[in-house]
């Protein structure tokens, strides 16, 4: 694949830019509240499926403008709930539905680069799910209003929210933001861990995020950032498999050039300079695990 020019994608709802190994995505709907429909779902699927298959990539991080009325104030409800499934959704029923927000999240969880989410606004329903819980890390700031509505909204949470959120944060304080509904900031005891770090001012948020994702693009390897990252978001069933999955990782890794750069930069003690990269570098072994296509996939239920 040739690296692709970001500034010629012909984005609608963000603007994208690529520093170094450091890719940033702006939301850029703040006249709309920053809220969620399917031309951002479109050009943030796309982005982030572009940034996962260029190897100059290393971390990915989304913001909004500081300025902005919110982070994602949630999904554009302006037509009602109709508006999020496609006509041929609503033809064939529930069986065919998959919402919006889901899609997304799978894309960013599936990411195989470092991907950090920049809160640096309030956030509400698809902006607390989506835009936060499927990345690796978080950031944000002290002063957003944070609200997982679903429930006062006659709806039920979405975008694997309910997968995510209690492996986050443990299945109590997931049970009381998801069933209460309520509005809280990020210094909540409910939510605290959920980020990496907090700050007191809006303009704070995204410079503390890109100067830690530079840091990590300089100083971890391509390789060993997917196959962790396949570790601990595709657990094997048993300690025991668990073991051989690592074992085998390790050998793999510790084999490569990447490896021996990494041991050879502790002995010298150096910053190490890791060039192994997915595309070239990858065994086929990885991904170990099987991948199902949830688009054309039917729900047995």
């Amino acid at each position: 694949m040739s690296a692709p020019d970001y500034s010629k994608q012909g984005y609608k709802d963000i603007i994208v830019t690529l520093d170094g190994p450091v890719l940033t995505i702006l939301i850029n709907r703040a006249k709309k509240r920053n809220t969620f429909d399917r031309t951002l779902l479109n050009d943030l699927l796309r982005i982030f499926d572009l940034s996962d298959k260029d190897d100059r990539v290393r971390v990915v991080i989304m913001t909004a403008e500081p300025t902005a009325p919110a982070f994602c104030s949630g999904a554009d409800i302006s037509g009602g709930w109709d508006g999020l499934w496609t006509p041929e959704e609503e033809k064939e029923g529930e069986h065919a539905a998959r919402d919006i927000g889901g899609q997304l999240s799978m894309v960013i969880y599936n990411s195989r680069k470092i991907t950090i989410a920049a809160v640096n606004g309030h956030a509400a329903g698809v902006g607390m799910t989506a835009m936060q819980l499927p990345f690796d890390i978080r950031f944000a700031w002290e002063g957003a209003k944070l609200s997982f509505s679903f429930v006062r909204r006659a709806i039920s949470p979405e975008a694997l929210s309910t997968y995510l959120l209690p492996r986050l944060i443990g299945l109590s304080r997931a049970n009381s933001l998801l069933l209460g509904g309520m509005t809280v900031f990020p210094t909540s005891p409910m939510i605290r861990d959920l980020y990496h770090a907090t700050f007191p001012t809006r303009e704070a948020v995204y410079p503390a995020a890109k100067a830690f994702a530079e840091e990590l693009a300089s100083n971890t390897s391509q390789l060993g950032n997917a196959y962790t990252k396949g570790l601990i978001q595709h657990a094997s069933d048993t300690i025991e498999e668990t073991h051989l999955h690592e074992s085998r990782s390790m050998k793999l890794l510790g084999s490569s050039p990447d490896g021996a750069e990494g041991a050879a930069a502790f002995r010298e003690r150096r910053l190490p300079k890791f060039n192994a990269t997915l595309s070239k570098d990858s065994s086929p072994w990885y991904p170990w695990w099987r991948r199902i296509d949830v688009r054309h996939h039917r729900a047995k239920l």
